[in-house]
């Protein structure tokens, strides 16, 4: 018996509904990456994490303000009908989740950033810190070292 079909694949119809459910309220590094290099307007990038997180590098262009400060504090920073990019630690945190959550009941349109800070650093992108921009070389098991563009 297969452990993999032991359960049956949804319909294909069933999977497009979920793929496209899961593409709209998720995006990734690579995406979010292009979108802050090509200064897309209408759209935020929001660290959920706290000062000390904040404080130790974190991505060029997004806008601190921990979970808990969002309902407080995000009308006031960021316009109506924006569009709101979450992050926090990485894919063991659901803290993007969360904010990603205070954000919606509060009326934007909101997509979580999968892989969070830690993919964002393995894939060679540079961070924001006190002492300036800096980076590191790409993780060869999360993109190619060549590249910035996996071509998926």
């Amino acid at each position: 018996m297969s452990s993999v079909l032991s359960t049956a694949p949804a319909s294909p119809e069933e999977a497009a509904r979920h793929f496209a459910a899961r593409l709209a309220f998720e995006t990734d590094v690579s995406d979010v990456h292009a979108d802050l290099e090509a200064g897309v307007p209408g759209l935020v990038v929001v660290d959920s994490r706290g000062a000390e997180a904040w404080d130790q590098g974190h991505l060029p262009g997004a806008l601190h303000l921990p979970t808990a400060l969002i309902a407080e504090r995000a009308p006031a920073l960021i316009p109506p009908g924006t569009a709101v990019v979450t992050y926090c630690w990485g894919p063991g945190c659901n803290g993007a989740t969360r904010a990603a959550l205070a954000f919606a009941r509060l009326g934007y349109r909101v997509k979580e950033m999968i892989g969070g800070y830690e993919y964002w650093v393995r894939e060679g992108f540079t961070v924001e810190t006190a002492t300036g921009r800096v980076g590191t070389p790409a993780d060869p098991l999360t993109a190619p070292v060549a590249s910035a563009f996996c071509g998926c």
